[in-house]
């Protein structure tokens, strides 16, 4: 059975189920005041609502989270973990406490190999943190490491590199500090090896720290935007941050990080994880946070023409999942390698704790609000790897 998640119009939080034939089924959840929030951006003029199909779902790697994504130049993603083995690993068998891994294939059959830490892994992980960032540009790979404990998460975020897919790490002399405002940056995603970017610059997003006594989201809640030469990614020197827009809806860019504005903001929280991913096919920027933490995940996706907007609600909903998700999930994903050319097919890596405390996928598809519509510039170069 296939889950069409509606946006929920405020004060009705409604699921529409549908199964692959052509009998619907309309179940109506009821909320609680206490329960509902209020989505901080206008419908989707795109994307009328998101479905998900449970019967694909896959879980591997028990005891490992995480599992920001990319699409390298020789056609593997590449992914990090933390606190678990990795493929093949347990929370107490290969236990590291940052792995990264490779996954080779296709969404219908796909295999995760540990490159660095984990159980059996190729190379032995050499440090400790937590990474919520990863991507791969012209050959090289890119980490975001954070120092991984609750209290330590946002001490800091200090950026590595890999020239050999994973198995060495260089890290930068530089690292933003707490006293920047800005945590556990991510990587803007686009196609494979930042093929299909709108510029030569590499955009990366960061949540505003509100509140560092642990691992939470963050309330009120913002997100920050930068930018930087994708040839001077290692450069401190070279970055650029997000300061609003002109009148003219035109980016204003500081080198001073205590000049910059939010670029999103939901009064109910964000985070702690962010991540943001380009669907070439439909021509949108994808923005996947949380707004609240619940026994289930407070999942917000949101969707706009440009990495800086203006920023619109494709989901919205107190509870992720189906049946099958017992436990609580965050940090979502979007695969581009497992996208569909025309951008509409998709699938979702997403984690959590309990069972969820692990690699999950699950496959879905957008629903469009004019479904014979396509975008202006129609999507070239990328290969669908969805079957």
């Amino acid at each position: 059975m296939r889950i069409h998640a509606m946006r929920p119009q405020p004060g009705n939080f409604s699921w529409l189920l549908v199964p692959y034939l052509f009998v619907s089924i309309c179940v109506n959840v009821n909320w609680s005041p206490a329960m509902a929030q209020t989505e901080p951006y206008p419908q989707s003029p795109i994307v009328q609502s998101i479905a998900f199909d449970w019967s694909t779902h896959r879980r591997e790697a028990s005891g490992s989270d995480n599992w920001p994504i990319t699409w390298a130049d020789d056609g593997h993603q590449y992914t990090s973990w933390g606190d678990g083995g990795g493929f093949g690993g347990t929370n107490s068998d290969g236990r590291v406490s940052l792995g990264v891994a490779r996954v080779e294939g296709a969404a219908s059959s796909y295999t995760g190999f540990n490159v660095w830490g984990g159980k059996n892994p190729e190379t032995s992980a050499t440090f400790e943190g937590k990474s919520y960032g990863i991507l791969s540009v012209s050959g090289v790979l890119y980490m975001w490491v954070s120092p991984g404990s609750n209290t330590q998460n946002f001490d800091e975020a200090r950026l590595y590199q890999s020239t050999d897919h994973g198995h060495s790490w260089q890290a930068a002399s530089w690292k933003f500090v707490k006293g920047d405002g800005i945590i556990l940056p991510t990587f803007l995603q686009f196609g494979q090896d930042y093929q299909g970017a709108r510029d030569n610059f590499v955009y990366i997003y960061a949540n505003h720290l509100k509140d560092s006594s642990g691992l939470k989201v963050q309330k009120p809640g913002e997100i920050a935007l930068m930018r930087v030469p994708k040839t001077a990614i290692m450069d401190r020197s070279a970055y650029e941050f997000f300061a609003g827009l002109t009148p003219q809806g035109v980016p204003i860019w500081t080198q001073n990080i205590q000049d910059r504005k939010p670029v999103f903001e939901d009064p109910n929280g964000v985070g702690w994880n962010t991540s943001v991913t380009y669907n070439q096919g439909l021509d949108r920027y994808f923005l996947m946070t949380e707004h609240g933490q619940t026994s289930k995940g407070k999942l917000g996706i949101f969707d706009a023409p440009e990495p800086w907007g203006p920023w619109t609600t494709v989901l919205y909903t107190e509870q992720f999942g189906d049946s099958a998700i017992e436990a609580s999930t965050f940090f979502w994903n979007f695969s581009n390698k497992w996208s569909s050319v025309d951008g509409r097919e998709f699938v979702m890596i997403f984690t959590g704790i309990g069972s969820n405390d692990s690699w999950n996928t699950v496959t879905g598809s957008f629903v469009l609000s004019t479904p014979d519509v396509m975008p202006p510039n129609p999507p070239t170069g990328l290969t669908f790897s969805g079957s």
